[in-house]
């Protein structure tokens, strides 16, 4: 029964629609209805500011890393934390607190990389980094970078660095479960890159012309 109710919690904090309750608490609005509606941080920081995105940013990924540490805190540790930090990303994906239309993943999954392994999360923010710097384009990064942190969990093991020691099943079939989601609720933003009119960032090789 513990076990039971400790997955309902992280599902839970995971449906927590940071960008949502920031918005409407702090600035009077919902960001479902501005920007591209999307509740998730890259439309937070369009919409509200650089402010504002960054904390919803760094509560999206505490979601995960809260959620996947939830066995360890009650001393759990037959059961794989990242089953957990499955739950969360289910909740921010499809949360209860808004209607079960949540965000992308992307951070929530960073949070729980976090928890689970935080140089593979400092190697996995380093991919991210590079591809945004390179395409100037959240959504185009996100998708490249989901792809490439896949075949990490794969590669890594195989060449034994420290970063990825060991493989484990589990963590690669999550990754590319979210990298398909990924891609899946980008179609918008595929259909926008292929037209040319994806925003960018002002930042990067590519980035936005003032």
């Amino acid at each position: 029964m513990t076990i039971i109710l400790l997955f309902i919690c992280a599902y839970l904090l995971g449906s927590i629609p940071s960008g949502v309750w920031i918005g409407q608490l702090f600035f009077h609005k919902d960001i479902r209805k501005f920007g591209s509606g999307n509740m998730g941080t890259t439309n937070t920081f369009r919409v509200l500011g650089p402010i504002a995105g960054t904390i919803v940013l760094f509560m999206d990924i505490l979601k995960g890393t809260l959620a996947t540490l939830l066995p360890s805190f009650f001393g759990f540790t037959a059961i794989n934390p990242l089953w957990f930090g499955v739950c969360a990303i289910l909740g921010h994906t499809f949360p209860i607190f808004a209607k079960f239309k949540g965000g992308k993943a992307v951070a929530t999954s960073a949070g729980m990389i976090l928890a689970y392994n935080p140089l593979f999360f400092a190697y996995s923010t380093v991919i991210f980094l590079i591809c945004l710097f390179c395409t100037s384009m959240v959504s185009l990064t996100s998708m490249i970078a989901a792809v490439l942190i896949t075949f990490s969990t794969i590669l890594l093991p195989l060449l034994h660095t420290p970063i990825l020691p060991t493989f484990n099943w589990l963590l690669t079939v999550i990754a590319c479960g979210v990298t398909v989601f990924i891609f899946y609720r980008h179609k918008a933003n595929i259909a926008r890159i292929k037209a040319g009119t994806e925003s960018r960032i002002p930042f990067g090789l590519r980035k936005q012309k003032k």
